[in-house]
């Protein structure tokens, strides 16, 4: 991003289960923090699942082709699969997913009338909203409904952007 986030962030890397679609979303520093982000992503997977991850697709970025990666990647027994270059259809949903992220953020950025430096609030934001809207690769369920085998809850949702108080207990 040209602007750095509210938390310093300027990079975002997101990891998208193939079979639900479900996305998650890392902000960055530095591109250099990617293999930790996945390193955390692989054990929240995991945790909750309690299945192993198989198969990892990513492009050829500087950020994905450490020895300490490749090395992570063969001791947990994740195939590897990396792109050729200039071949962004080869890992079609993620581009894909990147670019519905960042067209829906600009255009709630815009809405809201915020300033730039909400891009990664509101990439968080849109990757959340992402998750719990129907999707026709899904035959009309939600990500977040195949990856947990529950419909969500949309009450909670308010317009993005709109006028929130926080309420601190006297004794605060």
């Amino acid at each position: 991003m040209k602007v750095p986030s509210l938390g310093k962030s300027v990079y975002y890397v997101s990891s998208i289960d193939d079979f639900s679609r479900n996305t998650w979303i890392y902000f960055l520093k530095k591109k250099s923090e990617v293999f930790d982000r996945f390193k955390e992503f692989k054990a929240l997977v995991e945790n909750h699942t309690e299945k192993k991850i198989k198969v990892l697709r990513t492009d050829n970025g500087g950020e994905f082709c450490s020895k300490e990666f490749e090395e992570f990647c063969k001791k947990c027994g994740i195939a590897w699969q990396k792109t050729n270059p200039y071949t962004s259809q080869q890992n079609g949903v993620a581009e894909r997913m990147n670019k519905t992220l960042m067209e829906r953020a600009r255009s709630m950025l815009s809405g809201a009338k915020l300033g730039q430096e909400f891009w990664a609030e509101t990439v968080d934001t849109t990757c959340y909203l992402v998750n719990r809207s129907p999707s026709s690769a899904l035959e009309d369920k939600t990500s977040q409904e195949v990856w947990t085998g529950k419909k969500p809850s949309l009450s909670h949702l308010r317009v993005f952007g709109c006028d929130a108080y926080v309420h601190v207990p006297k004794e605060k």
